[in-house]
């Protein structure tokens, strides 16, 4: 998260109306930066109170205290977003790594059990458990990150 969007965050958190974040903003970033900061903060729980707005100063912006914090301490020791990142975009991103991480693991861990049985088949039972051995233990490790990734998915 950038300067910016944290300063609006910071603001908002008492509340502020959209003419005068233009205003505190406009030595230092332009209309349009203003702009996308807004946009990037609603992603972090900035949000609109229409019974609020204003004709002149526009619409009224919120934060809760507790939500902002927990999403800027969650960013800060995980990524770095700028003007235009989609969080959405990222969460899903991340999302699909993780079900492609267990496929490939459960999958190794079946492969593994059947290329141990066809080594039964073919009479070679000591290379059959070594097999058997490492197909359990890409279950193992499949199961564990099956349990660490439930709260994720």
């Amino acid at each position: 998260m950038n300067d910016l969007t944290g300063r609006i965050l910071e603001m908002a958190q008492t509340g502020v109306y959209r003419e005068s974040l233009f205003e505190v903003f406009r030595p230092m970033a332009t209309k349009r930066q203003v702009k996308g900061a807004i946009a990037l903060a609603k992603q972090f729980g900035l949000r609109s109170d229409p019974t609020l707005r204003d004709s002149d100063l526009g619409t009224y912006y919120q934060a809760d205290a507790l939500k902002v914090q927990s999403f800027q301490s969650t960013v800060q020791n995980s990524i770095v977003l700028s003007i235009g990142d989609d969080m959405a975009q990222r969460m899903h991103l991340a999302t699909r790594t993780i079900k492609l991480m267990l496929v490939v693991s459960g999958a190794s861990a079946i492969a593994l059990l059947l290329i141990g049985s066809s080594y039964v088949l073919a009479g070679k039972a000591e290379a059959a458990a070594a097999w058997w051995t490492s197909a359990l233990c890409a279950g193992g490790i499949w199961l564990w990150q099956k349990t660490v990734a439930k709260p994720l998915l």
